[in-house]
């Protein structure tokens, strides 16, 4: 309270604001603290100085050197960081505060918007230490003055809220009550901005207000629209919360908190706890605060045992419904266990009151959380550029057990914040979602431990937070999917003309552009009618009009007539390749299907660069012509979705064929991997086989993704498994060769020549084809071992394959310099016999040696020595 000899009404007015423990009691302080002064609330941070100039109040001046302190960090330019900017924050929750007042800080305009009329949440936060000293640092002591005293670690949500509340009123932020944002309002011409949809009722002052950045704290449920949220999910867990009214009696005082109980470290609580009240837990969690909070993770038989969930459903959401639970029966199973690991001592059990005016009790799938896959994104229309943010819950939802969902999203709200900063200080926008992405990499790793050791030195730079800190881990180029041209219509010169091979500079971004753009590439040919990147597609037609329309000397039209679609998409796919050097990325097939429409956008994009080419370059295209920038990130960031989604349908780990590959590699096999029989060429797909084939190498046989897609005389590979039959060298287009025979795949300088047989069934090692160094560097005096197969009568015994090894660069080079010309005068080293057989044959030679026996080739002995280096 006031002072007794005070009688100054903005002291009494001061007075209450601080001590307010209900929201309509802050604001209604406050604002009488503005009437007394004579001052406009939400004056920004000129505001909070006006306050402090002239409300002259002992019991101000602690909290005003504290607020001091913080704002005069250089970070924030004395508040003058960010004076051109306004900013609209959405939720009042934790973050959304937290991020609010580092937005007033930077001298922004700031707006918020909160669709509650109160705070009710009684749940209680674990705090870090760092934000314990960032809490005192805003003068939470003063507000709340049992905050983190002795060795608590821990706030009730609803207590935080009411500080930040305090502090962000103080610092000049303008906050609205029951209003929900229901989406944005794009500006309708040049020179306006962008606005909010509000409802019920909102102020012509705050409907008409226009903002450069959107910061939404809404939740979890709440994500703005443009932004990908996925969901991750592990095995069941269900965690019970209950608040039970404190007395703040003498017993309830003396009553220890449970920071936390698993069963794995002290098993027979948990035993004595089943025995007496029929319970099975796996941990439980007691902390005092507004409210006696218990939070445990129970098992599921066991509350369908004890009547709390009516019937077992597989589906999680049923499972826990509304419907599917017995309000009653999981009051009495939180209230049992609450007394029996307090040991009775807090008295009678009471359940507090939720925002309803139901008991505050919720049984949830903790394991359950959604994460947003990035973390800002920009939006222009008619000139005027949007920044978005995401913070608290609406980018992460937090694993509870773990304590680190206020933590995170308070470093969630400074990154935010940082990355308004530098959007006022004209950074590109590029730059800005590049660096924001950075660390938004680095949330979800951090913890205490691994974090700067000296908290008093936190700031709103990254750089005082996070250590080895790379703000270009993510590039511009990255993340140009999150800049979104709302309605963007090329604009055209006077003399442009409305040829459809003039191409605007803007690459295809997204798929509504490279949509719009096939339309007018394909327009007004017969028969041709785009309206998707899928199905319109499938009878070929439209892939002959744009290979028609980029070489209009390669067919006619009317020369399509009779044929079907499987043959009209496989003459386009193979017109476009040996003619425009446009490599396909799937089969005709999967065209006609329309099984691959990844595959087709990527196939499509190809073309749309193939059109660029040609207005520099006229003339044939490029061979392995990259589609556009844009295009590739939009398809790697959809390649990721793809394989997680297969992956899950398939049993599988994200890892897939990667972890498949580990496991064999790990698990030695004495069989040899499948060949194709000799003289038996791959043929590719018949038309009765599935379109999916195209999602198969042809040579392992394993799932083909699009970025990993090789494609060879119509058939696909994976670019690893494209090798040299004899070498095993990694084979490139243009530089390999297919022998006739056998229908292998063969780099030009192990590809057989024409009437060169092989017969590897019973050829021994050594007469097996090695690596060698390439031609400008082979020693003279080495033969082929290939060369020698007919030189003895005698038979080799089969010997059991061997592994070739590849020969790297260096030991190549080292191989050739080594001088393995033989000496004429020397008699070279007998070669070791393979067999018993074969030593009685050297020595019956020997024997006959001068008596019209030729003498063996030192060539010979030679080779087999090179041979038996390089093994």
């Amino acid at each position: 309270m006031a002072s007794p000899t005070s009688t100054n009404p903005a002291h009494a007015h001061f007075e209450s604001f601080l001590q307010a423990q209900l929201c309509q009691d802050v604001l209604n302080s406050f604002q009488g603290l503005c009437k007394a002064l004579e001052l406009e609330p939400a004056g920004g941070l000129s505001q909070y100085h006006k306050i402090k100039t002239q409300l002259n109040y002992w019991s101000a001046k602690s909290l005003w050197a504290k607020l001091d302190k913080r704002a005069g960090q250089p970070v924030y330019q004395q508040g003058r960081a960010c004076t051109s900017t306004k900013c609209l924050v959405v939720g009042a929750g934790p973050c959304g505060l937290r991020a609010a007042v580092e937005l007033a800080l930077l001298g922004a305009r700031v707006v918020l918007v909160e669709k509650r009329t109160k705070f009710s949440r009684h749940n209680v936060l674990h705090l870090w230490p760092f934000t314990i000293h960032d809490l005192r640092a805003l003068g939470a002591k003063k507000f709340y003055g049992r905050f983190c005293t002795g060795t608590l670690d821990h706030i009730s949500i609803r207590q935080l809220q009411l500080l930040l509340l305090k502090v962000a009123l103080l610092l000049g932020v303008e906050i609205h009550w029951g209003v929900t944002f229901t989406g944005l309002q794009p500006p309708p011409k040049k020179g306006s901005g962008w606005r909010a949809q509000l409802q019920p009722n909102p102020s012509a002052q705050l409907a008409n207000y226009e903002f450069d950045v959107l910061i939404s704290a809404a939740g979890g449920k709440f994500v703005p629209e443009g932004f990908t949220v996925r969901e991750m999910r592990g095995k069941l867990a269900i965690g019970i919360t209950a608040n039970f009214v404190n007395g703040r009696t003498a017993e309830e005082t003396q009553v220890p908190e449970i920071s936390g109980v698993a069963r794995i470290y002290n098993q027979s609580f948990f035993q004595s706890l089943l025995k007496a009240t029929g319970i099975d837990l796996e941990n439980i969690v007691y902390y005092k605060d507004d409210t006696h909070y218990f939070v445990m993770t129970a098992k599921k038989q066991c509350l369908l045992r004890l009547g709390v969930l009516r019937q077992d459903w597989p589906d999680t959401d049923r499972l826990l419904g509304r419907a599917n639970v017995v309000p009653e029966a999981l009051q009495r199973f939180a209230r049992a266990a609450a007394d029996f690991a307090t040991h009775g001592k807090l008295g009678k059990l009471e359940f507090a009151q939720d925002a309803h005016g139901q008991p505050d009790i919720s049984a949830f799938d903790f394991t359950s959380m959604m994460r947003a896959e990035s973390s800002a994104r920009v939006q222009e229309k008619h000139g005027a550029r949007l920044l978005l943010g995401l913070v608290g819950d609406c980018l992460v939802e937090p694993f509870w057990p773990l304590g680190t969902g206020v933590a995170r999203g308070f470093l969630a709200a400074f990154d935010a914040a940082w990355m308004v900063k530098r959007w006022a200080e004209g950074a590109e926008p590029l730059e800005v979602l590049a660096e924001r992405e950075s660390l938004y990499q680095l949330l979800s790793q951090t913890s205490p431990e691994n974090m700067h050791r000296n908290v008093a030195q936190y700031g709103l730079d990254p750089a005082t937070r996070y250590p080895n800190l790379n703000l270009r881990a993510v590039t511009p180029s990255q993340v140009q999917d999150l800049y979104d041209m709302v309605a963007k219509e090329p604009v055209r010169r006077k003399n442009d003309k409305t040829d459809a091979g003039k191409l605007t500079t803007e690459s295809a971004g997204t798929q509504e552009e490279l949509l719009r753009w096939c339309q007018e590439q394909t327009a007004g040919y017969p028969g041709v009618h785009v309206t998707d990147l899928s199905s319109s597609w499938a009878d070929g037609l439209a892939l002959c009009a744009l290979v028609h329309r980029l070489r209009p000397g390669l067919l006619e039209p009317s020369e399509l007539q009779g044929l079907g679609a499987l043959e009209v998409t496989a003459w386009a796919l193979r017109m476009a390749e040996h003619e425009l050097g446009i490599t396909p990325v799937l089969s005709a097939q999967a065209v006609v299907a329309g099984s691959d429409p990844l595959g087709l956008i990527a196939y499509l994009s190809h073309f749309h660069s193939a059109f660029k080419s040609t207005l520099h370059n006229p003339g044939p295209v490029s061979k392995g012509s990259p589609g556009t920038s844009s295009a590739i990130l939009f398809l790697g960031k959809m390649q990721r979705t793809l394989q997680r989604t297969r992956a899950q349908e398939n049993g599988e780990d994200v890892g897939g064929k990667k972890r498949r590959l580990e496991a064999e590699a790990e698990t030695p096999s004495t069989e040899e991997p499948p060949v194709p029989e000799p003289g038996v060429p791959l043929t590719p797909p018949s038309q009765h086989q599935e379109a999916a084939a195209g999602d198969l190498c042809a040579l392992c046989g394993e799932h083909l993704y699009i970025l990993e897609r090789l494609c060879v005389d119509g058939r696909f590979f994976h670019r690893s498994c494209f090798r040299c039959h004899a070498c095993e060298a990694t084979l490139w287009l243009g530089d390999y060769g297919q022998h006739p025979g056998d229908g292998h795949f063969y780099c030009l300088q192990h590809l057989p020549q024409p009437g060169h047989k092989e017969d590897g069934s019973d050829r021994g090692p050594e007469s097996q084809e090695l690596p060698t160094p390439d031609e400008n560097s082979k020693p003279s005096g080495l033969t082929p071992l290939a060369a020698q197969e007919g030189a003895s009568p005698v038979p080799r015994p089969s010997q059991p394959a061997r592994r070739l090894i590849r020969l790297s660069s260096p030991e190549r080079q080292r191989l050739s310099s080594l001088n393995l010309t033989p000496d004429p005068e020397m008699a070279p080293p007998p070669k070791p016999p393979r067999s018993c057989s074969t030593l009685a044959r050297q020595a019956l030679e020997g024997s006959f040696m001068g008596w019209g026996v030729p003498a063996e080739s030192p060539q010979g002995h030679v080779c087999f020595f090179s041979a038996q280096f390089l093994w």
